[in-house]
C-alpha cells in the first residue's frame, strides 16, 4: 500500500526492528540476509513498490511491512517507526540523500545503529564521526576487488595484519593451509557447494578428509577424488558425493598476489598512453618521423667524429637552430666533418624547426580546445588490456583498481551521461562512448587484443550479451560477468568456458548486514558465487565474547577461528591458535571465517551472552 499522504503511520506499533531503505538489488539481498540468517523483524522503505526489486522484496517471508515513499523524509521515518528501531540501513539514493536521512534518523532515535551506502569513501569516513553509532560502506568498493582479480586470473584476497587470505582449490592447496572451507564442489551444480562443513567436537566431520590430507601432505586432486568416487560403491541417492569436484581451502600469502604483466609491457603502455593523451594521430606521425630522423642524424655524427659528447652538443644546438654553418673557402671545402656531417646537421636543424610548431599545436589542442574534457578512444597500440563494460559505480571502481595496478584498461559505456565517465576520464583511461551495436563498441575497444572482458552493467541480459559478443570475436577471451540471478549464473557456468560470475549485491549484502549488527567484516572471499566472510571480533565489555573459547565460537556452526590477538601483544596474530580451551579476556580479539548464516548464528549467541 502507498503510504504517502496518510495521516496515520502504516506500520503497526513495533519495536526492536530493523529498517532497510531502498528497492535496489543490494536492498533485496540485505533484506534476505536479515530475515533468513539473522531472523530479525524488518521494515522496508521503498521509493516505488512496482519497480526495480520492490515487488520481490514484498514477497519475502519475514518482512514485517513494506512502505512506499518517494524519498526518505521525516514523515517516511516516522511511518516506519524509526524511534523504536534497533537499526537502519540506507542503501539507495545519492550520498547527499543518505547523509541527510542518517542524520534525521539519529535525531529521532539517538541510539539507533546506522549503516549507509556511500560511493565517496573519504566523505563516508568523515561522516562516521558525526554519527554516534554508524558505519559508512561502499557496496561497489566491497565487490570491485573480486571482479578485478577475476579478470587478472589471480586469487581474490583479504588483508589481515601482514598476511593476505585467499581461497585455493585442489592441487593448489599447500601443506600450510589454515582450514578447509568447502567440499562437495560440483562445478556443474554450484548449489551443492558446502561451505565450512559442520564440525562435531574438534573436527569429527573431517575424519574422511584427514585421510586424503595425510600427515600434513597435500590434499589429493579433484581428478583423483573423482576416480576414487567412481571406484567406490554407489552412495545413497540423498547423500551427495564428497568428491564431486574437489575441495577449497583457506591459505595465507606474505604479500598481495602480484599482477602477471611484464614490466616492459607496462612501461610501453604507459609511454604510448601518455603520447596518445597529448597528441592526435597526425601529430604523432610527425613527431615519430622527426624523432627518427634526428636519431639517425645524431648516430651519423657520432660515427663520423667518434666523440659522443661533441655529437650530442652539436645536435642539441642544431635542434635549437643555433649551429654555425661552415663558410666557403675554408681549406679543402670539406668543413669540420665533411659532406655527410653537413647533411646530418641540416636534417637535425629542419627537424628542430618542425618540433616548435608541433609543440605549439599540442599546447593549443590540450589547453585551448579542452582536450582533457573529451573522451579518448583506445589507440592502435592498446594491447593486453581489460575491457570494462558499464561505467556505473562498480565499473568505475573496477577501472580504478586495474589502473592502479598498472594494468591497461579501456572503458565502454552506452550512456553518455553515466556518472563514471568523468571519473574514468580523470584517470586518463580511454573510453568508448556509443549507443550503437555492442559488437561495434567492442571492436572499437580493441577486443581482439584484450586479455579479459568485465561486464558489470546493471542489467544481466546486457552483461550476457557482452559475453556472447566477446566470445564470437575471441573464443578464448576471459569473461567476468555481473549477474544477480543465481540460477541464471549456474546456466552460464555450465554453458561457457573460462567465465566467472559475480554478484555485487551478493558480495556486499553480508558486510552490510554484519555492520548493521555491529560486527566488522574485513572483507569477503568468493568460492565461485558463494561468499565467505572474514571478520575480526574484539572481546570488549558488552560484546558477549569475554569468557568464550574457541570451542564455544565454532560450535555455532559455519564459523572457523583463524587467528587470535592477545591483549598483551595486540599487534601479533596467532594463526591457528592451538589452545582451544583458553577463554577470551578483555582486550583480546579473534579473526574468524564465517558463512553468512554462521556469522548470524554467532551474532545471536553473542547477543544472548552480552
Amino acid at each position: 500500500m502507498t503510504s504517502e499522504g496518510w495521516g496515520t503511520p502504516p506500520v503497526e506499533p513495533i519495536g526492536q526492528h530493523y529498517i532497510v531503505c531502498g528497492g535496489n538489488a543490494l536492498a533485496h539481498r540485505l533484506v534476505l540476509e536479515l530475515v533468513e540468517h539473522y531472523e530479525v523483524p524488518v521494515v522496508v522503505l521503498v521509493p516505488d513498490r512496482t519497480r526495480d526489486h520492490a515487488p520481490r522484496i514484498e514477497q519475502l517471508d519475514g518482512v514485517a511491512a513494506v512502505v512506499e515513499y518517494t524519498s526518505v523524509t521525516e514523515e517516511a521515518l516516522r511511518a516506519v517507526r524509526v524511534e523504536t528501531a534497533r537499526g537502519i540501513a540506507l542503501v539507495d539514493g545519492s550520498d547527499q540523500e543518505n547523509i541527510h536521512a542518517a542524520l534525521s534518523a539519529q535525531g529521532h532515535n539517538p541510539g539507533i545503529r546506522i549503516v549507509l551506502r556511500m560511493f565517496n569513501q573519504r566523505l563516508g569516513s568523515n561522516i562516521e564521526r558525526l554519527l554516534r553509532n554508524g558505519t559508512a560502506l561502499s557496496g561497489s568498493a566491497t565487490a570491485a576487488p573480486a571482479f578485478a582479480d577475476a579478470a587478472l586470473t589471480r586469487p581474490n584476497s583479504v588483508q589481515v595484519g601482514d598476511r593476505f587470505l585467499h581461497i585455493a582449490y585442489d592441487d593448489d592447496i599447500a601443506a600450510d593451509r589454515i582450514c578447509v572451507v568447502a567440499d562437495r564442489i560440483d562445478r556443474q551444480d554450484l548449489g551443492r557447494i558446502r561451505l565450512l562443513p559442520d564440525q562435531e567436537g574438534d573436527s569429527a566431520s573431517f575424519v574422511r578428509l584427514a585421510g586424503e590430507f595425510g600427515d600434513g601432505g597435500p590434499i589429493r586432486s579433484a581428478t583423483e577424488a573423482r576416480r576414487a568416487t567412481e571406484a567406490a560403491p554407489a552412495s545413497a541417492p540423498d547423500e551427495p558425493s564428497s568428491a564431486t569436484g574437489g575441495v577449497a581451502a583457506l591459505q595465507t600469502l606474505p604479500s598481495e598476489p602480484a599482477v602477471r604483466i611484464p614490466w616492459w609491457r607496462r612501461l610501453r603502455w604507459r609511454l604510448l598512453d601518455t603520447l596518445r593523451f597529448f597528441t592526435s594521430a597526425r601529430l604523432r606521425v610527425v613527431l615519430i618521423t622527426a624523432l627518427a630522423a634526428v636519431l639517425f642524424a645524431f648516430g651519423l655524427l657520432w660515427y663520423l667524429n667518434g666523440d659522443f659528447a661533441w655529437s650530442l652538443y652539436a645536435s642539441l644546438l642544431d635542434l635549437a637552430g643555433a649551429a654555425q654553418p661552415d663558410q666557403p673557402g675554408t681549406g679543402d671545402g670539406s668543413g669540420t666533418g665533411g659532406t655527410w656531417q653537413r647533411i646530418a646537421q641540416v636534417v637535425i636543424t629542419f627537424c628542430g624547426i618542425t618540433f616548435a610548431p608541433v609543440a605549439t599545436a599540442i599546447m593549443v589542442e590540450v589547453l585551448a580546445s579542452g582536450r582533457r574534457g573529451q573522451h579518448r578512444s583506445p589507440g592502435a597500440g592498446t594491447r593486453d588490456h581489460v575491457v570494462v563494460v558499464g561505467l556505473g559505480n562498480v565499473g568505475t571502481r573496477v577501472v580504478a583498481q586495474l589502473h592502479g595496478l598498472g594494468v591497461p584498461v579501456v572503458g565502454l559505456e552506452s550512456d553518455p551521461q553515466a556518472r563514471g565517465i568523468s571519473a574514468v576520464r580523470a584517470l586518463g583511461v580511454p573510453v568508448v562512448v556509443d549507443d550503437g551495436p555492442l559488437a561495434e563498441q567492442l571492436r572499437r575497444a580493441r577486443l581482439k587484443h584484450s586479455r579479459a572482458v568485465v561486464a558489470v552493467s546493471g542489467d544481466d541480459a546486457t552483461n550476457l550479451e557482452a559475453a556472447l559478443e566477446a566470445r564470437a570475436v575471441r573464443p578464448d577471451v576471459r569473461v567476468v560477468l555481473r549477474l544477480f540471478d543465481d540460477s541464471f549464473a549456474s546456466h552460464v557456468y555450465a554453458t561457457l568456458d573460462n567465465v566467472v560470475s559475480r554478484s555485487t549485491s551478493y558480495l556486499a549484502a553480508p558486510a552490510f548486514a554484519a555492520a548493521l549488527m555491529g560486527r566488522e567484516v574485513l572483507g569477503t572471499l568468493s568460492v565461485f558465487r558463494h561468499v565467505l566472510l572474514i571478520a575480526e571480533l574484539p572481546a570488549e565489555l558488552g560484546t558477549g565474547l569475554i569468557g568464550l573459547n574457541r570451542h564455544d565460537l565454532e560450535d555455532t556452526g559455519g564459523v572457523r577461528v583463524l587467528a587470535v590477538r592477545l591483549a598483551r601483544s595486540p599487534r601479533l596474530y596467532h594463526w591457528n591458535y592451538a589452545d582451544r580451551t583458553r577463554t577470551l579476556e578483555p582486550g583480546d580479539s579473534v579473526v574468524v571465517a564465517a558463512t553468512r548464516s554462521g556469522l548470524a548464528r554467532l551474532n545471536t549467541t553473542l547477543t544472548e551472552n552480552a
